[in-house]
Parts: C-alpha cells; sequence; structure tokens
C-alpha cells in the first residue's frame, strides 16, 4: 500500500496535472482570502472556502480522472491486480495520494487564521469547523471521482462522471425544492445526494455530528464500491466470475443499508449531541438560566414552527432542539404555511414570516415573529444589512415563561413633556421580561393606575406640572416603584425636581468629564462607569456599559428612611464641568466639582405604614438607547433588564440577552494588502505552475 501510494504521489508531482491542480486551488484561494478577509476584513475564513467550493467540483475530475481509467487504458492495472496486495489496500494507496495532494492547499489556507489572529480577534473556531467541513467534502469528491475511474479506461469519461456527480450533489437541494415544497418521500430519499447541504451546516458556528458521520460514511462506501468494481473486474474470466459477482452485489447492497442506518441513527441523537458550538460568544449554547427554568417546567408547552421541516433555519432548530430535549413537557411541530396557510389565525391577525415561532401553553399563546430572532445592522461597505446578532434562546425563554405564567405585572410610561422614546430593544426588553406595559400622560388620569408595578420617567425636556408630580409622589407613597431618568437641559424643571427631591436626591451642576484614560472611548464624555455591586448589577459586574454625557446625582448617606445604592461611578480622577458653554476643551476650570460621582443609584424608601418604594435613577439619557449599547453589545440592555426585573419583582421572569456576533473586522494597511496580494495571488501560483510546465518539459525531451 505505501508502495502504490508512494509512486502515484510521484506520478502527480512529476506531471503537469498535479501541478495545476495545485495553483488552480492555491489561485482561487488566495483571491478570495484576499478579498474577504484581507481587503472587507473578515474574522473567518467560511466565506472562501464556501467560495471556491464550485471550482473543486471542476479541479477534483480533473485530478481524479487518471487515478485508475489510465491503468485500465495502458494495461498496467494487470501489474497490480496481480501483486501480492490486496484489492482494499490498493484502493487506499490511490486515495491516500489524492487526498495527500489535495490536503496541500487545505493547509495553505488553514494556516492564515493562525497568521489573522496576530491582527485582532480571529474566529478560530468557526474558521476550522468550516475548513474540516471543506477538507471532509473534498475527501467525499475524491472517494466519487476514484470510483467513477474505476468504471472506465477513458479519463474523459471519467472526468465527465465525477463532474456530473459532484454538480448534481450541488443542485440537490435546489432539486429538492422544484420536486415538492412540502417535502415527500422522494425528496427524502434525494437529499441522501445533497453534499452542499451539509457542508453548509458546518460554516454557521457549529459542528454538526450529522454533517461528519455523512461525509466519513459515504466516503467509506464509495472506497468500498471501488474495491468492488476492481475485484469483480479482476475475476471476469474465472469460473468464480458470477458468484463474485453476485457475492459484490450483495455486500455492495448491505454496505448501502448500513451506510444510511448509520446516518438515521446519528439524527436520533439528542440536540446537545448533535451540534457543538464552536463561537467565541457561545451564541448558540443554552445559558444556566434557560437550563434551570426549562428543567423545572410542570405545564406543558408546545411550540409550532411555521416552515416545512426540510427547509427550517438550521440554527433555529438546534436552539430549539436543545430547549426541548431539556423537558418532556415541550412539544415541537412543524407548520408549513404552504400547506396550512391559515394556521396562524388561531394566535394572531397578523401572518408572521416564515420560520415564525407560535408557543402555546394551556391559557395564552405567544407569536415570535422570525425577524426578531436575528438582529441586524446596516453594512454601509456594501449597503446592505448583515446579521449582528442571534436571539433565538432569548426570544424562545421568554415565550415559555410568559405562557406558563400567571404572573404578568404591568409598567405604565409618562409621556407629555417630550420625552426620550424608548427604542425597539428596550420595549423588546420588557416584552422579554413578560411584562406588559402602556405609555399614559398623567393629565387624563386621576392617579396612577394601581396595577402599576412600577413607571418610567425617561428624560422630559419640559416641566412637570405642580399637579403631575403631586400624582407620581402619591404614586410612591403608595409603595410604588419608579425608573427615573433625568436629562440634562438648560430649562429649570421644577416640578420635575420635586420627585428627585422626594428621594433627598439632586443633580450635580453640569457633565461629568472622566479623568481616568482607562474609563472612557474616545472623549472623556464618553463614560465607562465602575460597575457596583448589587442584585441589579450581577449579571454585568464582570462587564461594561457605556454611559456617555452623564451628571453626577448628589444624596446624602445619612438619611434614616432611605437606603442608597450606588450601581454605576465615575473615577476619583473625574470632574462635572459646570461650564459647558464656554469651555473650548477637556481641560479642568475653576468652579468645576471634583469626583467621583453615582451616575445610577438606587434608593429604598420606607414610610410609616409600611409602604416601601424602590426607584432607580440614572442621570444619562444616553446609557438606554441602542446607539450606547453596539459598544457594550448587550450590557447596557441587560442592566435595563435587571432594574426593571428588581422593581416588578417579577419572579418567574427569564430574560436571556442578545447573543451578538463577534462582527470586528480586522484592518490591514495598504501595505500589507498588496503584498497578500502580490503572495497569494501571483508568486504562489507562479511558482506552482512554472514548476509544472519545467517538469513536463523536461520529461516531454526524454
Amino acid at each position: 500500500m505505501i508502495a502504490i501510494y508512494k509512486r502515484e504521489v510521484r506520478s502527480f508531482f512529476n506531471s503537469f496535472i498535479g501541478w495545476l491542480f495545485l495553483a488552480a486551488s492555491m489561485l482561487m484561494m488566495g483571491l478570495y482570502f484576499t478579498v474577504y478577509n484581507i481587503i472587507y476584513g473578515y474574522p473567518n475564513i467560511s466565506a472562501v472556502l464556501q467560495s471556491v467550493i464550485f471550482l473543486f467540483m471542476i479541479a477534483i475530475p480533473i485530478l481524479s480522472m487518471r487515478i485508475l481509467a489510465e491503468d485500465r487504458k495502458l494495461k498496467t492495472d494487470q501489474l497490480i491486480l496481480t501483486a501480492p496486495v490486496t484489492i482494499g489496500k490498493i484502493v487506499i494507496g490511490k486515495y491516500l495520494a489524492l487526498l495527500s495532494m489535495f490536503a496541500i492547499p487545505v493547509v495553505f489556507i488553514g494556516i492564515t487564521p493562525i497568521i489573522l489572529s496576530l491582527y485582532g480577534n480571529f474566529q478560530m473556531g468557526i474558521s476550522y469547523t468550516a475548513l474540516l467541513g471543506f477538507f471532509l467534502y473534498g475527501a467525499f469528491a475524491l472517494a466519487i471521482g476514484l470510483f467513477m475511474s474505476s468504471l472506465t479506461e477513458s479519463i474523459v469519461i471519467a472526468a465527465v462522471l465525477t463532474f456530473a456527480a459532484l454538480f448534481l450533489g450541488y443542485l440537490m437541494q435546489g432539486i429538492c425544492s422544484l420536486i415538492s415544497q412540502t417535502g415527500n418521500i422522494l425528496t427524502k430519499a434525494l437529499s441522501a445526494f445533497d453534499m452542499i447541504g451539509r457542508f453548509d451546516e458546518m460554516l454557521s458556528g457549529s459542528f454538526y455530528v450529522p454533517s461528519v458521520v455523512y461525509y466519513v460514511s459515504f466516503t467509506l462506501f464509495m472506497l468500498f464500491c471501488t474495491t468492488q468494481s476492481i475485484q469483480k473486474r479482476r475475476y471476469s474470466a474465472s469460473s468464480k466470475g458470477l458468484k463474485i459477482g453476485a457475492y459484490s452485489t450483495g455486500m455492495i447492497a448491505i454496505s448501502i443499508v448500513l451506510t444510511v442506518l448509520v446516518n438515521v441513527v446519528v439524527l436520533q441523537l439528542p440536540e446537545n449531541i448533535l451540534s457543538i458550538d464552536v463561537t467565541s460568544d457561545k451564541l448558540y449554547t443554552l445559558t444556566d438560566d434557560t437550563k434551570d427554568f426549562v428543567s423545572g417546567l410542570n405545564d406543558d408547552v408546545t411550540i409550532y414552527v411555521l416552515a416545512n421541516e426540510e427547509y427550517k433555519d438550521g440554527n433555529l432548530d438546534k436552539t430549539i432542539g436543545i430547549i426541548k430535549s431539556l423537558s418532556s413537557h415541550i412539544t415541537v411541530s412543524y407548520v408549513d404555511p404552504s400547506v396550512n396557510p391559515r394556521f396562524y389565525t388561531s394566535y394572531t391577525n397578523t401572518a408572521p414570516s416564515s420560520n415564525s415561532l407560535i408557543v402555546v401553553g394551556a391559557e395564552r399563546s405567544r407569536v415570535i415573529d422570525y425577524n426578531d430572532i436575528y438582529e441586524y445592522e446596516m453594512d454601509y461597505t456594501n449597503y446592505d444589512y448583515k446579521i449582528t446578532g442571534y436571539d433565538g434562546e432569548g426570544q424562545i425563554t421568554s415565550a415559555i415563561a410568559y405562557v406558563t405564567s400567571d404572573d404578568m405585572p404591568k409598567i405604565y410610561i409618562v409621556t407629555g413633556h417630550n420625552e426620550l422614546e424608548l427604542e425597539g430593544m428596550y420595549t423588546q426588553a420588557i416584552k422579554k421580561e413578560n411584562i406588559d406595559y402602556e405609555e399614559f400622560s398623567l393629565l387624563t388620569i386621576d392617579a396612577v393606575p394601581e396595577d402599576a408595578k412600577a413607571i418610567i420617567l425617561n428624560a422630559p425636556t419640559t416641566d412637570y406640572s405642580a399637579v403631575e408630580a403631586n400624582k407620581v409622589i402619591d404614586y410612591l407613597k403608595r409603595g410604588g416603584n419608579a425608573i427615573i431618568v433625568p436629562t440634562y437641559t438648560e430649562e429649570k424643571l421644577t416640578n420635575f425636581e420635586k420627585i428627585l427631591d422626594f428621594y433627598e436626591v439632586s443633580l450635580v451642576d453640569g457633565m461629568i468629564i472622566e479623568g481616568d484614560m482607562g474609563m472612557y472611548y474616545s472623549n472623556p464624555f464618553y463614560i465607562f462607569p465602575q460597575i457596583n455591586g448589587d442584585e441589579i448589577t450581577n449579571n454585568i459586574v464582570n462587564a461594561a456599559v457605556f454611559a456617555p454625557y452623564a451628571q453626577g446625582i448628589s444624596y446624602s448617606e445619612d438619611s434614616e428612611s432611605i437606603g442608597y445604592t450606588s450601581l454605576l461611578q465615575s473615577s476619583a480622577e473625574s470632574y462635572s464641568k459646570v461650564n459647558l458653554e464656554t469651555s473650548t476643551d477637556y481641560a479642568k476650570e475653576k468652579g468645576d466639582i471634583d469626583g467621583p460621582f453615582t451616575i445610577a443609584l438606587k434608593a429604598e424608601k420606607m414610610f410609616e405604614d409600611g409602604n416601601v418604594s424602590n426607584v432607580v435613577i440614572v442621570a444619562t439619557e444616553n446609557l438606554f438607547t441602542e446607539s450606547a449599547d453596539t459598544l457594550v453589545p448587550g450590557n447596557n440592555v441587560k442592566l435595563f433588564s435587571s432594574i426593571l426585573s428588581s422593581l416588578v419583582e417579577h419572579e418567574s421572569s427569564v430574560s436571556i440577552p442578545v447573543k451578538h456576533y463577534d462582527t470586528t473586522q480586522l484592518v490591514f494597511s495598504q501595505r500589507v494588502c498588496v503584498i497578500v496580494e502580490i503572495i497569494t495571488i501571483i508568486i504562489i501560483p507562479f511558482i506552482c505552475l512554472v514548476t509544472g510546465f519545467a517538469i513536463w518539459f523536461d520529461r516531454r525531451k526524454k
């Protein structure tokens, strides 16, 4: 076997075909690597591998077409077949030679993640999982090429047959969808020939075990078929011909059954075994909160997925599968909209998009639109939206908590004073906390509603009337809770400040400038405050929140009726710049106030009648905005959710924040870009071509 392997490897390097394969592979990989990773700064090589896959459908037939067909044509196969070595070892030796040639460009692109990791946060797990999928795809394709080469003595026919088989595998997903949008027995059978779908599964950030088993099992099957093809020809002239032929046919039938059976059995494994999360941020791994909550379910829940099961979202399906595996009370059912287009009308009046979910409990249901599963952001390099976050776990867990809970607190958001409107990310956080909310004007009601667990006063820029302020204070005296967000404004908000004064709190003049360079971004108004320990901040205490343009909060720690907890705080080197209108730089001036300052404060006030009021005061309107959260993905929203959960005392709340993709782009100088382009696109392919031509020319002269 080793002798055959060495012979075939030498033949590749002594022919122009082998060097042409390497040159073309290196050129295409280098080209896409330069475009995606160097110019666009993609932090993984998945896009490179996905782009070159079509090239290998052409290159692999050319590489494998001679491996057996030429020996048969030149009759040199008789020497091998009569040698004291088994057919299996012959096939393995030749196959390993093919695999070694294919491995050279794979190793070439496999080195790049190590180099690129020196320039930024490169997604190693995703890259090498994708590379494994690419290698396994190539290994299967080479096994097909080897089998086709064993069927004929014409290298052209062998190449055409191999290309046809690979092209069919490439198109099979589309063919199945054309046959039936809903799926049937035929499409299920044809899906066994879908080679690209398994490769795509390895590109999304998951090590997908069924894809690995598929490629390995079918590669072994094709190698077995190759041995049977040669074996049958070896004994075709003998008296045992018919027996051996029958034996080969029977063994091939058995191997087909075993191959299919192995793949079917693997698909029955639990989802947490089938798919291993390899993303750096563990996008598809459930948090402990979800595991604990779902495992403790006592009520039955049905999750309807509005999609054909053959064309489902792979990432979402994995998340649903893992959640389902945690509890026997959860049932998952796929409902094809093309078969049952009116199914959603039992739960909502608005048609959800494809792949949306409907989570149904005993008394209520919730629709999770597919558009809310992923978070999008405009990519201004190509003016297209790109996915920046995945919220499958958070949305599903929240919906399960909603449909199984009788505890539905309600909060009210005060309007009518040019308040800052809560953006979608934060209203979505309220919904995920399973809290109902409603906007209302204090002028249109006699008092804050009795069912208000909390109210939100979000950055009013015009003053409250005395009557409105008293309504808020009366609510707080009844044991009401609030999030109060004052804003920096030149207008004096006298009545609004009475609400703060009710907690013996006031705002420090001016705006905070952070003097510690390690606690701000870009300019000293963009503060990363210190996070102090508390039940509200426990889930972000080791992270960072972004609090730009903040004011300081002043309060007395000697109050007998009010307990204070500083949640966010500036450093001792900070100061509040009072004369912002006249200042020309960030330098400290006479009259500026020394820090540190509390930026977010929790206050608990106890009354003689036994009522207790809790408020959280956040002295920057920018903290709870989407633009601020993007700099510390998810942390500002986590803080907002924790504050809500604390104020409403929502025992059944399970709120999992959006998991953000690591989309940090790599940045290279123009010099590096040019050097990489020259090396990968010109020098390496040119060396391969020149070497191959020189060897061919030298052999021709001889």
